[in-house]
């Protein structure tokens, strides 16, 4: 067995030897129960007699106040409790009472709670040493009434739990049919589901409980001792029984080992047992101990033991609480750290992690405040420890529930029909963005009202009065109000937002909105949540008490301030505003803006974005904008000048044009787009090397650039065919001439080798086959000069006399 568990029956042994001792007092109090009643008549005999005594005492005044003057003396003679106020920290200083320091006070505590230990240890020592002496010397030891009490004792203990145990084997099979339906049942929500099983298994739970005890009573009343009668000490332990094992019900609730579909929280199996057990052991000492043994103690031996007995129960139990808690530090740590890491909200996660690390800090402070109280609230400890656990316990765990409900409901991803995210593709996305948000401020709206209902349970705030008081439900209803606000506002945002953005959406049946409907829809949608964040936030101002009169008086004096002084701010603003009303551009367009030609990618009621051709983006301000040119207006015109050489004909070239116009137009890619025939503007220039003829081919919006390219491609095309020139730069050799004005020859010749290699005929105009001469070499100078044909000198010979 580990040293840990060790402890536990440790104090159940010492509990069983306090109660061997207190058996022989029990004993001799059942052997004078006899003489007891014999001087019992006496004393009803003169008890008129002392209450007539004490009539007329005070009936005197004087007798009275000296009475009361006893009294108070009496009373100050007593072992008082721990003085914590400040009153009994000023005692023996010249200091007020409320000037008295919170050390002070701490201090005075702690060597009070330390000197009564010490006094209770001291009184322990002497009622034992005087209980063995008084047992030796002038008591008389009744070893059979103390067998029978012993035996009659241990026989309901026996008895109670044989019935609790035969009642949990009983229904064990209704459980076990219960944890499955919450597992695998599809009626309800998985989480209302573990509520139902669990509120369900607590109350068989509890009848079980409430069975034994029946049982238990049963049993001590006609089966042990005299019939009809249940003694003061099956009493005591079947009311512990009642209540422990209600205690341990409810933990139960939270630690079900056995049945893994009744355990609130998500924790292991091999968890759960480990601390179901635990507690159950810590519940079963202390409350056993402090519940049978020390009335015991109280009522057959001496209240000052009982007290120190107490004192050492709750000792051990803040030392096993200890060890069990910084034991189990690294390992809670670790299994609370992969709850976080499974979390997918970020406070959630970020709370976890946080927990994880100060967990135990919190535990024992909770036992140490158990045991504090223990010591300085010996009477009522007890009770009020035991109240305020459960209630806190209660608002953690009916917090954790509403939390996982909330997230079972709401924090999963919503999901719209198909036919409404077709005509708001947008809605399902705006609601799951906001679902987290809500998320964690109704998480934060209950981790507070928890923190007030724990404060409340342990006296540290009183919940009750706050809410009655004037400042208390000022702030409920200010939250209240708020809370209504924003979510008409969110309503009111959600409403008017999926209606532009059904009006965007081309497959709600009207069709693609126009550039202009799209960017003035976009404009307004950002004008509308501006104005609902002021709307929103000034109302909300207005609610919590703020007044909004100077804020409103402010802005107003600051928009004039940044008038005079942003007065590009205001031309920007106005001239974009002039540019939306005309229609002047859209999203989309192809524009001249500033100076910069590109495509307006954003359009704002201050600026425009432009990406231009090479890829770079243009934020233009309206205020530089002098001239709007848009090339997506109603149709586009390619405007081509195409030349051709002074040789050709016009007429010709002019045919090939229309021709290659009827190619574009017989495109698959580019007929579409083209809205009118071609238009041909005739020979608009007789320039130096060519003849330019001008068409205009009119296309949809945007397109023009793209036919006009295709355009280019057939008319070379068609030129190239029909053989007609288009002029390209041509370089004109000089040689120079004589004083006398004659040039010299140059003689110019064409190698057949060379021609060959480039894959021409060698033609010559005398050829005497009578081939004609290709138009690229009639111009060069031929000659039948063998010299000239074959060379074997230069190729151009100086002339005589030069």
């Amino acid at each position: 067995m580990k040293p840990l568990r060790l402890l536990p029956w440790l104090g159940v042994w010492l509990l069983a030897m306090v109660a061997l001792l207190a058996t022989p007092a029990m004993a001799q109090s059942t052997s004078s129960e006899s003489a007891n009643a014999d001087g019992a008549a006496a004393s009803e005999a003169a008890a008129p007699t002392s209450y007539q005594a004490l009539a007329d005492l005070l009936e005197n005044e004087q007798s009275r106040q000296e009475l009361i003057e006893m009294l108070r003396n009496q009373a100050s003679s007593l072992p008082g409790g721990v003085a914590s106020s400040p009153e009994a920290a000023a005692q023996g200083s010249d200091i007020a009472p409320e000037d008295v320091s919170l050390p002070r006070q701490l201090a005075e505590l702690t060597s009070s709670v330390v000197s009564d230990v010490g006094g209770q240890f001291e009184q322990v020592v002497g009622l034992v040493g005087d209980l063995f002496a008084g047992q030796e010397e002038d008591s008389v030891f009744d070893m059979a009434a103390f067998t029978s009490a012993a035996i009659n004792l241990g026989i309901v203990i026996v008895a109670t739990f044989v019935i609790f145990v035969l009642f949990r084997r009983i229904a064990k099979p209704l459980f076990t049919k219960i944890s499955g339906w919450s597992l695998n049942g599809h009626n309800l929500n998985p989480v209302l589901r573990l509520i139902v099983c669990v509120a369900i298994a607590a109350v068989i739970d509890v009848l079980l409980v409430s069975l034994s005890y029946v049982g238990g009573n049963l049993v001590a009343t006609f089966a042990v001792g005299e019939t009809g009668e249940l003694s003061t000490r099956a009493s005591l332990f079947l009311n512990a029984f009642l209540i422990i094992e209600l205690l341990k019900a409810g933990v139960r609730m939270l630690f079900s080992s056995r049945y893994e579909g009744l355990r609130l929280l998500p924790i292991s199996a091999q968890e759960a047992s480990y601390w179901n057990r635990w507690l159950a052991r810590l519940l079963g000492m202390v409350g056993y101990g402090l519940m049978v043994v020390v009335p015991l103690v109280n009522f057959y031996l001496a209240a000052s033991l009982g007290q120190a007995l107490g004192t050492l129960i709750m000792l051990l139990a803040f030392i096993y609480a200890m060890v069990v808690v910084l034991k189990n530090r690294k390992r809670l740590r670790d299994n609370l750290n992969e709850m976080a890491a499974k979390t997918t909200l970020t406070a959630s996660r970020v709370s976890l992690q946080l927990f994880a690390r100060t967990w135990h800090l919190f535990a024992l402070l909770y036992f140490l405040i158990v045991f504090v109280l223990t010591l300085t609230r010996p009477g009522d400890a007890l009770p009020f420890v035991l109240f305020a656990t459960l209630k806190s316990l209660g608002a953690i765990v009916v917090g954790l529930l509403v939390s996982a409900f909330l997230t079972q409901t709401i924090g999963r991803r919503i999901k719209l029909s198909d036919d409404l995210r077709r005509k708001l593709p947008l809605l399902e996305k705006r609601l799951n963005s906001y679902v987290p948000n809500a998320l964690r401020v109704l998480r934060t709206i209950i981790l507070i009202v928890v923190i007030m209902v724990v404060l409340n349970a342990w006296g540290a705030f009183d919940l009750a009065a706050w809410y009655a008081s004037e400042g208390g439900a000022n702030l409920i209803g200010n939250l209240s109000s708020v809370t209504v606000i924003l979510i008409v506002s969110l309503a009111v945002w959600l409403g008017l937002a999926s209606l532009i953005e059904h009006k965007l959406n081309p497959e709600t049946g009207y069709g693609e909105p126009s550039a202009r409907a799209k960017t003035l829809l976009s404009l307004f949608r950002n004008a509308l949540a501006i104005a609902m964040v002021m709307i929103t936030g000034m109302i909300v101002l207005s609610e919590i008490g703020i007044n909004i009169g100077p804020l409103i008086a402010g802005a107003g004096v600051l928009g004039l301030a940044i008038g005079f002084g942003a007065q590009k701010l205001v031309q920007d603003v106005i001239t974009g505003v002039f540019i939306q009303v005309e229609n002047a551009m859209n999203t989309g367009d192809v524009v001249t803006v500033g100076g910069i030609t590109g495509t307006a990618e954003r359009l704002s009621i201050r600026s425009v974005g432009i990406r231009d051709l090479s890829g770079t983006y243009h934020i233009v301000p309206f205020s530089s904008v002098d001239t709007v040119s848009n090339y997506m207006r109603e149709f586009g015109n390619h405007v081509g000048e195409y030349g051709i050489a002074y040789r050709e004909s016009i007429d010709d070239a002019i045919e090939q044009l229309k021709v290659a116009f009827e190619d574009l137009k017989a495109s698959e890619e580019h007929g579409p787009k083209l809205l009118e025939d071609l238009t041909v503007a005739g020979v608009v220039a007789l320039a130096d090397s060519s003849v330019n003829i001008r068409v205009v081919i009119k296309t949809t919006p945007g397109d023009q650039w793209s036919v006009g390219r295709a355009y280019n491609r057939f008319v070379k095309m068609r030129f190239d065919e029909a053989g007609i020139e288009i002029p390209f730069p041509h370089t004109t050799l000089y040689f120079g001439e004589n004083k006398d004005g004659s040039a010299p020859p140059a003689n110019v010749r064409v190698i057949d080798s060379i021609a060959e290699e480039k894959g021409a005929k060698p033609t010559h105009p005398a050829d005497p086959e009578g081939e004609q001469v290709p138009a690229s070499h009639q111009d060069v100078q031929q000659t039948s000069d063998t010299d000239h044909i074959k060379p074997d000198h230069d190729d151009v010979d100086a002339p005589e006399g030069r």
